[in-house]
């Protein structure tokens, strides 16, 4: 597109605007048409020969690329900009009805143009693929939110007991857009990378994978340390597993990776803690503020998330859970179900975004 159209208008431009001003030197005008037509010729015959070299071709490819690469990213970054609306369930209630939308406040946000995906949209979306969503009870949650969405309320109440099951995984398969799911119950990084190897040794790799950990991390051993190593170990694993060069930069694979299909990565990052909500008194010793601030520390260190040079997108669950507030939580640490569904929306934009696709 861009070979054919700017070069052709830039062509045109030369072609008319050079012979002008060769008249304006007041050579003859047989001269200036026959400057004119071999002019024409030649900037023709080299608009047409141009994918026939590679390196005008590939300058060409990449200035288009980097155009839309740098709209893309522009986008990604503003997902979790989003405003919460609670309001009481009646007016004599302590209840809240809680919604959310993209903030239309912010230009660039209303630009990029987010939507809330229906059932349908997330189903054509998902069709035929492959979803895994590994961690602790936050992962769990995003997984029963994504199948809420994709699936009929009283489908998703029969499945719900069985999905939460404790400590347990969990499988199934949507008939009707020939989705799979797989909930696989790991708590520690150190699950996470044995799952990541388990699908690096089968050559099989699911579509869309969404993992999260730390919280189990910080209350069993409570030591930010080791977490960084843990994550780093784990970000190896996941970079093994592509079919491109480790080699990233903030916003993912290096120019020059191979063109081979490649799993969506997403993060679960930890939710905001309320630490006077915990209901026991060693969460409430342990998984403190400045705990929490040095966990978040050591993710970022570890250039997991494609935000800090890493492979996985980071689904913001601090940013998504603190702007809903106290009234979104009994327990200060798993959140109202609007929260997880936020998470899985943002997701699927980024799908959208990162796949060029539109509803």
């Amino acid at each position: 597109m861009f070979g054919a159209l700017q070069l052709g208008i830039m062509a045109a431009f030369v072609v008319v605007l050079v012979p002008m001003g060769m008249a304006g030197w007041h050579l003859s005008r047989n001269k200036m048409l026959f400057f004119s037509g071999a002019l024409f010729i030649t900037l023709a015959v080299g608009v047409h020969l141009t994918p026939y070299f590679p390196s005008v071709s590939d300058f060409v490819s990449s200035v288009s690329s980097v155009v839309i690469f740098d709209n893309r990213h522009s986008c990604v970054s503003l997902l979790h900009d989003v405003v919460w609306n609670l309001t009481h369930s009646r007016p004599d209630s302590s209840k809240y009805d809680k919604s959310w939308a993209w903030s239309s406040d912010d230009d660039a946000v209303s630009a990029c143009a987010f939507q809330k995906l229906t059932r349908s949209d997330a189903s054509d979306l998902l069709n035929g693929s492959w979803v895994v969503v590994a961690g602790d009870s936050q992962a769990r949650f995003v997984a029963l939110s994504l199948l809420g969405l994709v699936m009929e309320p009283e489908s998703v109440d029969s499945i719900r007991g069985d999905l939460f099951k404790r400590h347990s995984d969990y499988r199934t398969v949507i008939d009707e857009i020939g989705m799979r799911l797989d909930f696989i119950w790991a708590p520690f990084e150190s699950n996470l990378t044995d799952l990541v190897m388990a699908f690096k040794r089968n050559r099989n790799s699911p579509d869309v994978l969404v993992m999260g950990s730390g919280l189990w991390h910080m209350l069993r051993v409570t030591n930010e340390s080791d977490y960084g190593v843990s994550l780093r170990v784990l970000r190896d694993s996941v970079v093994s597993l592509l079919p491109f060069s480790p080699e990233l930069g903030v916003d993912g694979p290096i120019t020059g990776s191979v063109s081979v299909r490649s799993p969506h990565l997403f993060w679960i990052g930890m939710p905001t803690l309320i630490n006077s909500m915990l209901n026991t008194e060693e969460k409430r010793e342990k998984m403190t503020d400045e705990m929490r601030g040095a966990y978040d520390r050591e993710l970022w260190r570890s250039k997991l998330l494609r935000q800090s040079g890493g492979p996985l997108l980071m689904l913001d669950m601090a940013s998504l859970s603190w702007s809903c507030g106290v009234r979104c939580t009994a327990d200060g640490m798993h959140y109202d179900f609007p929260v997880y569904e936020a998470a899985v929306q943002i997701m699927l934009n980024a799908l959208l975004i990162e796949s060029h696709q539109k509803l």
